[in-house]
């Protein structure tokens, strides 16, 4: 009968229908139960990543700076007069007194100038020389003619006095009296006429000396310049010290005020760092520093800030207090870190790289299993060179990753093998 083997197709029917909704099911399970799985996190590599921990405690701010060695004395020899470069007498590293001559120049005008100087200087002082013996020998002639004057005043003087005595006696005429007195009067207004222009003669003779020496010393003073260029032709070092540079070579013409060579004293030093625009807000003149010349630090204080911000840095200049040590010289390059402040019992870990002083980061901080990091936001505080104050997002005891994970910035947790 064929009602049997119809049954049995109808339960298999109905079996493959289950067995279809069974897996429909739970294929529908498993979809849903997966779609509730958080991502696995993406693996990193401990050994290439840097690792910090957060601590409590005192804080030194420092600000860091790459500089060198300038000398604190310096000068530059510039040329006096323009001329050509003959010789150059010291190599750059040779120490020099304030007398050894450097560099030599020459100037063939110059040398002709001088030479004309001398020459009127000495046509000058003959003029003058003439001149005092020809006054000398006028005056000579007044004073004798102011004796002889007074000579005949006398004369005449006692001739009236002598007249007015006979005429008492009756021996002369009063005629003969009155005109010797008048001689005598005559011959008295004739001495004080003779007297002023002598005085006048003085005064004139002196104006006329003082005008000639006068060019006498212009003329001196010319000579003496002229000389003292020609000098300048021989380029001495001025101080003590060592030549550190020549700008010029032999053969160049120069003008005047051109720098020729640069001496410096060695052993006074001092550092000049440059410090980020950014990190110099708090810098004062007076602060704590140390130099380090990669042979030894040296201990210091800022003396000097630039006011100017130059590409992003500014210039401070360090005075050296400590012994320099073995070959610390001019150009030296260093570096330097200025101390700022001193802040207590404050929370702060190793700075990162991309840290911004009173700002904020987000990093990831290390779980309790030693093996996943978690991504957390932290506020900042002060920092220094290599430290950065935690004011909020971290606790004592915090491990967290200092790297740079740019790349992971699409994942809230990693996991560290």
């Amino acid at each position: 009968m064929d009602f049997p083997r119809h049954f049995a197709a109808r339960r298999r029917r109905i079996r493959h229908t289950l067995y279809l909704l069974t897996a429909i099911v739970s294929i529908a399970a498993i979809s849903a139960g997966l779609s509730r799985l958080e991502p696995a996190a993406p693996r990193v590599d401990r050994s290439t990543l840097w690792l910090g921990e957060v601590k409590r405690g005192d804080l030194t701010r420092r600000v860091r700076g790459l500089g060198k060695l300038i000398p604190e004395v310096i000068r530059w020899i510039p040329a006096a007069t323009q001329g050509r470069i003959e010789r150059v007498l010291i190599e750059p590293g040779e120490r020099v007194t304030p007398e050894t001559v450097v560099l030599e120049l020459s100037n063939p005008e110059l040398e002709q100038e001088a030479l004309d100087a001398e020459s009127q200087l000495k046509r000058t002082e003959a003029e003058l020389a003439h001149l005092r013996v020809q006054l000398e020998s006028e005056r000579m002639q007044r004073q004798a003619d102011v004796a002889r004057v007074d000579s005949q005043y006398l004369e005449a003087t006692l001739r009236a006095e002598a007249d007015a005595a006979l005429l008492r006696e009756g021996l002369v005429s009063e005629m003969d009296t009155k005109i010797s007195r008048s001689r005598a009067e005559a011959l008295e207004t004739q001495r004080l006429l003779e007297k002023r222009r002598m005085d006048i003669f003085s005064k004139s003779l002196e104006a006329q000396l003082e005008a000639k020496e006068a060019e006498v010393e212009q003329r001196r003073l010319l000579q003496g310049l002229r000389r003292s260029q020609l000098e300048s032709l021989r380029v001495r070092a001025g101080i003590p010290g060592v030549l550190q540079q020549v700008e010029v070579e032999v053969g160049q013409q120069v003008t005047l005020g051109t720098n020729l060579v640069r001496i410096a004293e060695p052993r006074r030093l001092k550092a000049e760092i440059e410090v980020a625009a950014t990190q110099a807000r708090d810098l004062e003149v007076g602060q704590k520093a140390e130099i380090d010349t990669r042979n030894g630090v040296v201990p210091g204080r800022v003396s000097r800030i630039d006011p100017a911000v130059k590409e992003g840095l500014v210039t401070v200049d360090v005075a050296l207090e400590g012994e320099l040590p073995r070959g610390a010289r001019p150009d030296l390059s260093v570096d330097g870190t200025v101390e700022l402040e001193h802040l207590e019992d404050v929370l702060y870990m190793p700075r990162p790289g991309f840290s911004q002083e009173d700002g904020s980061a987000s990093l990831f901080r290390l779980e309790a299993d030693g093996i996943h990091a978690q991504r957390v936001r932290i506020d900042l505080g002060a920092s220094s060179v290599s430290e950065i104050q935690v004011l909020e997002g971290l606790d004592v005891g915090d491990e967290v990753v200092l790297s740079d994970m740019a790349q992971w910035k699409d994942h809230d947790r990693i996991r560290l093998e």
